[in-house]
């Protein structure tokens, strides 16, 4: 079992760190004295270093295979991977109440969604198809944990955010849900809707689509793990 000490540490510490700030009150109480930003500059800071060490955990953790890995897995990966940088780059400053990323005091319109017409919890929804992806490509025992872990928390996260949205909204709440989604693709088939939004999306689609392609071709040096099939 001292096999696995450090990386059972790591994934306690990434995972306490993401609840403990949530219960009783903490994390409203550490914003009321530090600063909203103050507080979210060093809670990101935390969380990138927590990241780092459970990833360098999980490399370091015994190989265990729970299932064989096939060339077409990688190929799956390769497909979702530029459909989630775009869901990240569209859903930064989401014009949506209670979902993360979104923006700050923005009032939702039902008559222009915007990108969350698409997905209301772009950056969530984002995190759930990484993680499932990379979750059947890595048949190993804790790389199944780490990316898990991950695939579950999105799908907490989306649950609580709209039961908050309903509390919060009141009726208001049903111009939210019925115009918007988890994810779909109806508002892309829409001539209006583009009209809508092509400004402000369309450099951000490019930018994504750049952003996976650096990721693609940086992956092997700073992952340590060959993406192509």
């Amino acid at each position: 079992m001292a096999e696995w000490l450090e990386f059972t540490l790591a994934l306690a510490a990434f995972l306490g760190g993401h609840i403990l700030p949530r219960l009783g009150g903490l994390r409203e109480r550490l914003i009321a004295r530090v600063g909203r930003r103050t507080y979210f500059s060093l809670y990101g800071g935390l969380s990138l270093v927590l990241l780092g060490w459970l990833i360098l955990a999980t490399g370091d953790a015994p190989r265990v295979q729970i299932w064989p890995h096939h060339i077409w897995m990688r190929w799956l990966v390769n497909l979702v991977m530029p459909f989630v940088f775009v869901l990240v780059l569209c859903g930064i400053g989401l014009r949506c109440p209670n979902t993360l990323g979104s923006k700050q005091g923005a009032d939702f319109t039902p008559a222009d969604p915007g990108f969350a017409a698409v997905s209301r919890h772009p950056l969530l929804l984002a995190l759930m198809i990484w993680s499932s992806a990379h979750l059947l490509a890595n048949g190993e025992l804790a790389h199944v944990i780490l990316f898990a872990t991950f695939a579950g928390f999105p799908v907490a996260a989306i649950w609580a955010f709209d039961r908050k949205s309903a509390r919060q909204m009141g009726d208001s709440a049903d111009a939210l849900f019925a115009q918007t989604a988890w994810l779909s693709l109806r508002p892309l088939l829409r001539r209006h809707w583009w009209r809508q939004n092509l400004r402000l999306l369309a450099p951000r689609c490019l930018l994504a689509l750049l952003f996976w392609m650096a990721a693609l071709h940086l992956h092997n040096a700073v992952i340590g793990a060959w993406p192509f099939p």
